[in-house]
């Protein structure tokens, strides 16, 4: 008898009850013991034969043990549930200073209908994979972005469109039917960083309407058929949750001219279906409401590169420019106002140096000049030393000398020649 798988056997029989895996020690715990029981048999020291003896006992009484918890378990198991009294219990007086409960997710939309006017609907796609759906209203579907017009320094211009575009046919319904129609969608050209994301955000926030923020990788799938059914499910959910703005950023990747040499038949079929979708989103025509309408908001870096049949669904196509002088000023004040400026700053001054910056780059230099205090105070302290700082020692105003050290580091990022091209294009196709 091998004396070492005994002792194995012994010791995985305790260490499987302590873990609760009763059934297994048991299993152990029944063969350790027929081993010692066969072993005891072929001893022939009486001495020794009296120890192993003792161990069996030992090992039995750890059995017993075991199988007694075994039993107690198994008596809370019971054929048939029993039937506990459900009282309804009486609704405690409501503290108003706390909250109640949240609703279950599941139950939250059916639980809101027929609340009043403030109800929130449930888009139910029907025909289409459930999955496609949550993926849209969690990943697409934005209310009320936060971003006002305030916000928003310069594009006067571009602002004046837009009210006119989305937020009037809200306020005056009756006046935009027949000709006066709102438009059916408005494209914004310009270079990068010059505002036109925030207007869209702006829109959505001014006008009160569901904000559809749609990129190449929401409409594109792998599957063959797919990227075509997200974009009419799109579509579908924008006049389900109507007034909506939907907002395409980037709209030349995902509807770029048709009939090149490198174009792939999928991406040309998602464009078809994007055009047909387009067509009938007007939602605001003769008979219809007004302010039932789904506008399609479109940005792009690349009007060049955009299909003609695009070109002619969005019917006005207004150019975002870099800041003016006054622009450029208004956007110093935007980007400063939560920091302290010291007196000696002349923005008018910076407003000038910073000419043929985008607002993108005039961001980034407000937000390098704001740090350049703090890191001439931490500059050469241990970590430890730079946990230990308050906050009053941080706070130390911009300084005009901070404005000219973030000027030498940041350059603009639009060129005068991408300038020329974006005002030739719109001087052939822009619609303003």
């Amino acid at each position: 008898m091998n004396l070492t798988e005994i002792c194995d056997n012994a010791k995985k029989g305790r260490e499987y009850a302590l873990l609760g895996n009763y059934d297994s020690s048991m299993v152990y715990y029944q063969g350790v013991l027929q081993q010692i029981h066969k072993h005891c048999h072929s001893l022939r020291d009486p001495a020794l034969k009296v120890k192993w003896q003792q161990v069996r006992q030992e090992l039995e009484e750890e059995y017993e043990q075991v199988r007694s918890i075994v039993n107690t378990l198994e008596s809370f198991k019971v054929d048939k549930p029993v039937d506990f009294p459900n009282p309804q219990p009486e609704e405690c007086p409501r503290d108003p200073a706390v909250w109640p409960p949240p609703t279950p997710a599941e139950h939250r939309y059916r639980a809101q209908e027929g609340v009043g006017d403030g109800e929130q609907k449930k888009f139910v796609g029907t025909g289409y994979d459930s999955d496609l759906v949550d993926a849209l209203e969690r990943d697409i579907v934005s209310r009320n972005p936060n971003i006002h017009w305030d916000d928003i320094a310069d594009l006067e211009d571009a602002k004046k469109l837009l009210r006119e575009a989305v937020v009037l046919p809200m306020w005056m319904p009756d006046f935009f039917k027949g000709i006066r129609r709102p438009w059916k969608g408005v494209l914004m050209v310009g270079p990068p960083g010059t505002g036109k994301t925030m207007l869209a955000k702006a829109v959505a926030t001014e006008c009160g309407t569901t904000f559809f923020n749609v990129s190449s990788s929401t409409l594109t799938s792998k599957y063959r058929g797919e990227s075509e059914k997200l974009v009419r499910l799109l579509f579908e959910m924008a006049r389900f949750y109507a007034p909506t703005t939907i907002f395409i950023d980037e709209i030349d990747s995902i509807c770029g001219r048709r009939g090149t040499s490198d174009e792939h038949e999928a991406s040309r079929r998602v464009k078809s279906e994007l055009l047909v979708q387009m067509d009938g989103v007007g939602g605001a025509l003769e008979n219809d409401d007004p302010s039932k309408m789904v506008m399609v908001l479109a940005a792009t870096n690349f009007p060049w590169d955009i299909d003609e049949a695009l070109r002619r669904r969005l019917e006005k196509r207004i150019y975002i420019p870099l800041p003016t002088a006054k622009g450029r000023a208004e956007l110093l004040k935007i980007s400063l106002r939560e920091v302290e400026v010291a007196s000696d700053v002349d923005l008018a001054v910076i407003a000038e140096q910073i000419e043929g910056y985008s607002g993108a780059d005039i961001t980034n230099v407000c937000r390098d000049a704001s740090m350049m205090a703090m890191r001439r105070r931490i500059q050469g302290l241990k970590p430890e030393e730079i946990r230990a700082l308050s906050k009053e020692e941080l706070q130390m105003p911009v300084t005009m000398e901070d404005f000219e050290l973030a000027l030498k580091k940041i350059s603009k990022s639009v060129s005068a020649a991408d300038l020329e091209k974006y005002e030739a294009w719109m001087n052939e196709f822009g619609s303003v």
